[in-house]
């Protein structure tokens, strides 16, 4: 055989499909076995069943958590539990310290406190957050340079991942001495000491830290959202003679709305759920901070629905007071679906535009 045909052979042995090839996944004998044990049936049968036993953890937790809270609704009733009358101290005594008989346990709670307390500090701190959030991500998409960038988004990402107890640990050893010792005077004290103790725990160290902890979430879904508008409409805004910021309040912000309200929304599920750092810096009191105080309202103390389980999950070997504290957990979990489907349903009209934050 001349050079020629030895060049051709050797070429024949390169060509898709020829004998020499190995076969996909390896060696010729040991290719079809791995291959049919990794057939794309097979996976997608293990993969079916690790999603579906998720679903049922998920909807067993669900059963779980209200089995456990239905004496508390039933025993109290469903609109009673959520009044505004009665002492709410007391009645959680009352509960824990129910007769040894099943038929005697004491179930009536007011909870009223314990909901307006979640709720103001929730709304206080997106709110605050959104705002902050929103031109943060702007600045972020739009104006700040190439280095700052590098530094930022890591940054920003990195205080979402910070635990909530090392932010709750810097508010109960930094914040709550400071605004007791700069903000709560002796005459302040003394205007509400018949109703309530002012001791630097409060509302608003509980809105300031919160904010701090769920504004980077917001920022990370926006500046996604606001890089997911295409730049073409952009440009044709700024090939028009529009500045840089109108064009992006203009296009990219009120394109990128739908995504604003849903990282506003998740943001709100974040911080219902929180309960470490508020059980440190709230107050943890069964009060319900009154806004005809004035300014005193901001420094009144209060107890959310998470700080409630936290504080008093010593009581839970007690049923009656357990299925309270899992009722709590209800609602809780219920205003947590609840927000994360408005969140995912306000996301859906940006697809009709085609953009997919």
């Amino acid at each position: 055989m001349g050079a020629a045909g030895r060049a051709l052979a050797r070429a024949g042995a390169r060509l898709p499909g020829s004998a020499g090839r190995p076969r996909a996944g390896g060696q010729d004998a040991g290719g079809q076995e791995a291959e049919g044990r990794w057939s794309d049936a097979r996976v997608e049968r293990l993969l079916g069943a690790v999603a579906c036993l998720v679903l049922l953890l998920i909807a067993g937790m669900v059963i779980f958590v209200f089995a456990k809270a239905w004496p508390s609704f039933a025993g109290n009733g469903f609109f009673g539990w959520f009044d505004a009358k009665g002492d709410t101290a007391r009645q959680m005594e009352d509960i824990f310290n129910s007769p040894a008989n099943p038929d005697a346990y004491e179930y009536e709670l007011s909870a009223w406190s314990l909901l307006w307390g979640t709720a103001v500090i929730t709304l206080g701190a997106v709110v605050i957050g959104l705002a902050f959030s929103l031109f943060a991500a702007i600045f972020i998409v739009e104006f700040a340079p190439a280095r700052v960038n590098r530094v930022l988004e890591p940054v920003v990402r990195l205080l979402a991942a910070v635990p909530s107890v090392v932010y709750g640990l810097i508010g109960i050893l930094v914040l709550v001495p400071f605004v007791a010792d700069h903000f709560i005077s002796p005459e302040r004290k003394e205007s509400v000491a018949f109703v309530v103790q002012l001791s630097g725990g409060s509302v608003l160290v509980a809105v300031a830290i919160l904010t701090v902890m769920i504004t980077p979430i917001m920022i990370a879904i926006v500046v996604d959202a606001l890089r997911a508008v295409p730049r073409s409409w952009m440009e044709g805004a700024a090939a028009l003679g529009v500045n840089r910021w109108r064009v992006m309040w203009t296009i990219a912000v009120r394109t990128a709305r739908p995504a604003i309200i849903a990282a506003a929304v998740l943001a709100s599920a974040r911080a219902l759920g929180e309960a470490i750092m508020l059980s440190m810096v709230s107050g943890s009191t069964y009060f319900a901070p009154n806004p005809i105080d004035g300014l005193t309202f901001f420094l009144e103390p209060t107890r959310p629905l998470g700080a409630a389980i936290v504080d008093n999950s010593e009581g839970l070997s007690v049923e009656p007071f357990g299925q309270t504290l899992y009722a709590f957990a209800a609602v809780l979990l219920v205003s947590s679906v609840a927000l994360s489907l408005g969140g995912y349903i306000a996301k859906r009209p940006l697809r009709k535009y085609g953009v997919r934050p």
